[in-house]
């Protein structure tokens, strides 16, 4: 049974096959990369992976990309991949960062399910270390799997955001990279303003992982939160593009012991997207002057 919420290359390749034990790629991209994670998933994958679509495992009514889903759609999504309620799941991407893992990691532990990790360095480190990948589509027996939305606080709304920008707390992380937030660099998605939320911090996710793609040890961890200005002992809003590379923080704060963190789901997308919320532009706060 995975106890642990990472999982390296070896531990998975001497588990692989095992019944109940399930491989997921979830990997996702920015809409100027360039790339096709399906195509990419088609051409190689871990052996016996099935791939979790994320545009569409979303909430189609909604006009923002990767809204949470039902907890009734997510269950027939993951049924019809073949997941069972009783299965041990590793979920990996192909960014070397993280970017979507850790998004699926999440919405597995947010529909009740917390037998789920991640594959530290992902499907990159796995073909670097020579490991064996399929091509084509694997496909599973319909399973039958069980969603049904936690309690608690795992997901923040517009409004609940603004009031948090407003006083101060709890803090708001964003995820997304530097120029980005200052608003030097243009958004990936069409009409949508530069900059950050009033009072945010800014820790982009990729700096989260070393260079081959695994998570930094558990006290660079620390370090590189602090560093950011970050404190995970108080409560956290988590946020970035669209509501995947967020996850990143959340998955990085549960390893430490964490858990007063939340997603807003909207984002940067919601946020910048509007009229009527404040922005900023530039450093954070903390950094000015560096």
């Amino acid at each position: 049974m995975i106890e642990k919420a990472l999982v390296t290359t070896e531990w998975l390749a001497d588990r692989l096959g095992r019944p109940r034990l399930r491989v997921v790629d979830g990997s996702m991209y920015l809409p100027t990369s360039g790339r096709d994670a399906a195509a990419e998933y088609a051409a190689a994958h871990l052996p016996g992976a099935v791939f979790f679509d994320l545009e569409a495992t979303s909430d189609r009514r909604s006009s923002l990309p990767h809204m949470l889903p039902s907890a009734a759609d997510f269950a027939e999504r993951m049924s019809a991949l073949g997941l069972d309620d009783a299965d041990d799941i590793v979920v990996y991407d192909g960014s070397g960062a993280n970017l979507s893992a850790a998004r699926v990691w999440w919405m597995f532990r947010v529909f009740g399910h917390d037998r789920v990790a991640v594959l530290d360095g992902g499907i990159g480190k796995w073909r670097c270390e020579g490991r064996p990948v399929e091509s084509g589509a694997s496909t599973r027996p319909r399973g039958s799997f069980t969603a049904r939305r936690q309690p608690g606080d795992a997901v923040r709304e517009l409004d609940q955001v603004r009031q948090a920008a407003a006083i101060g707390r709890p803090q708001i992380v964003d995820l997304r990279s530097a120029g980005r937030f200052a608003g030097t660099e243009p958004e990936p998605r069409p009409g949508l303003r530069g900059g950050h939320i009033p009072g945010s911090l800014n820790l982009p996710y990729d700096e989260l992982v070393r260079e081959d793609g695994t998570v930094l040890p558990a006290e660079s961890l620390r370090r590189r939160i602090a560093t950011a200005g970050v404190d995970p002992s108080r409560p956290i809003i988590a946020t970035c593009g669209s509501g995947v590379s967020a996850c990143a923080l959340i998955h990085a704060l549960h390893l430490l012991g964490h858990e007063q963190v939340a997603l807003y789901d909207g984002a940067w997308t919601e946020w910048g997207g509007r009229a009527d919320t404040p922005i900023e532009s530039g450093k954070p706060r903390e950094a000015l002057g560096d």
